[in-house]
């Protein structure tokens, strides 16, 4: 076999391949085997029928077929490891010359990883949020908590705070929608967690009470028509709140006194505004990265891209709301031309994000261990929503494997770079994040949000089926 690369352009390039009919022998061979094994002549026993029967039969044609199909792929892939290509996506083959007994000829064009040179990113510098946490933020999280340890008692007229226990039954045009019934339902009065117009419905109402309102529904079959409402009070209870006091930080923590809650509060907000903090340095260094690197961006692959962001959008994300691609767009208040400009745009900044990090990983020599592949894999189970087992199972059968590799040795490059920046915070001190020791994990997260690979869609979707 005989193979010549030829540049198209920086991401694709066509590859010229003549094969001698003999090291065709073997895909001949078992061609005319399938064949065997698919037809009957009479006077021979299936899968006896000679070669020259079948040519006279069925055609030499046929049988070049066959064996031509059966063939590209290896003498594709001989190429390929020949030229010393890194390859995207499918190639489109064109059989140029088909000699019987004497030649095949075919070309193959293809996509290919552009080479990438990676800028010097140690003059990065970034301005993060200050890791302040407010008086007032440390009270609202402990009112938040008080909250949860209300108790409700019953009285008789409904008011605003109350918690109202009632059934509710909608028609739109007279009659009532097969999804329109609801009983039993428990509603906070002014929380506007269900229709508007409920809460002017039932203030004042006691129990046993009934009244009628019009409300454009937010969901179901008749979603955006108006719809007549009846609500029925079975029950009414006055939410009370318990004393801020010590009593209170003993029921509702493991601490002694108010002031040791608040101090575990403060603590805790702190942890989450570094996380935070960590996540926007991440961030904002990848998108000076990105800005500094020059990278080619493969067409196919691109519109590969886009096509797979769009079908997960519909098919994953909107089909669980309800919703389809025209619905979303009037929520978003987008024309479908925009929407197709922001898919386009961040399917660039995660090809764009995959090629560099994976030049860094080359470059800086990354490697993944079994710890940080178990970690990782934990993490993205959580995140599925199935067990650990079932999305390990599911990845090891959807070959996703690689795929997991990739994203934490990104996320690992990624942390590289961060180390490397200087990050300053709003009050223009320093910010240290090389003590953080999720740092690489918190990365790895960024680098995926960056590039959206799909092993968790894949993983759900071998679970599913």
């Amino acid at each position: 076999m005989k193979s010549a690369v030829e540049t198209l352009n920086p991401t694709r390039v066509r590859l010229s391949i003549e094969v001698p009919f003999e090291e065709l022998k073997d895909s001949l061979d078992a061609a005319y085997k399938k064949i065997n094994q698919q037809v009957t002549v009479k006077g021979f026993r299936k899968g006896k029928i000679p070669a020259r029967v079948i040519d006279q039969r069925f055609g030499r044609g046929a049988v070049l077929e066959e064996a031509v199909n059966d063939a590209l792929p290896k003498f594709y892939t001989e190429a390929v490891n020949e030229g010393e290509l890194n390859v995207l996506g499918q190639p489109e083959v064109d059989i140029t010359e088909l000699k019987d007994g004497e030649l095949l000829a075919f070309t193959a064009e293809v996509d290919v990883r552009p080479e990438i040179e990676i800028p010097d990113y140690s003059g990065i510098e970034v301005t993060v949020d200050a890791l302040e946490v407010t008086d007032e933020e440390v009270e609202k999280a402990v009112e938040q908590l008080r909250e949860r340890f209300a108790s409700t008692n019953p009285v008789d007229a409904a008011a605003d705070g109350d918690v109202v226990t009632i059934d509710l039954q909608a028609k739109v045009d007279g009659e009532v929608l097969e999804d329109g019934v609801a009983d039993g339902v428990s509603y906070t009065i002014g929380s506007g967690e269900l229709l508007d117009g409920i809460d002017e419905a039932v203030t004042g109402l006691e129990a046993g009470g009934e009244a009628t309102f019009t409300s454009q529904l937010k969901g179901g079959s008749a979603e955006g028509k108006d719809a007549e409402v009846t609500v029925k009070v079975t029950a009414v209870a006055a939410r009370e709140l318990p004393e801020l006091d010590d009593d209170f930080a003993q029921m509702a923590s493991e601490f002694d006194t108010l002031e040791e809650l608040k101090a575990d509060s403060r603590k805790r907000l702190e942890t989450t505004k570094q996380y935070d903090q960590a996540t926007q340095a991440q961030e904002r260094v990848l998108e000076e990265l990105l800005k500094l690197a020059e990278v080619p961006i493969p067409e196919k692959l691109l519109a590969d891209e886009v096509q797979t962001r769009k079908h997960n959008l519909e098919h994953h994300q909107l089909g669980q709301m309800g919703l389809d691609l025209e619905k979303y767009l009037e929520i978003q208040g987008k024309t479908l031309e925009e929407f197709e400009n922001e898919t386009s745009e961040q399917a660039i900044k995660g090809i764009k994000t995959q090629f560099i990090l994976d030049e860094l990983v080359n470059k800086e020599k990354l490697n993944v261990n079994q710890e940080e592949l178990t970690e990782h894999l934990m993490r993205r189970a959580a995140s599925s929503g199935m067990s650990p087992d079932q999305f390990a199972q599911a990845v090891v059968e959807g070959g996703q494997v690689p795929m997991l590799v990739g994203e934490v040795a990104r996320g690992k490059a990624l942390a590289v770079v961060v180390e490397a920046a200087k990050v300053v915070d709003t009050n223009g001190e320093v910010v240290d994040l090389e003590d953080d020791e999720d740092e690489a994990a918190e990365a790895t997260e960024t680098a995926e949000a960056a590039t959206e690979d799909k092993a968790d869609d894949k993983a759900e979707e071998k679970n599913e089926a």
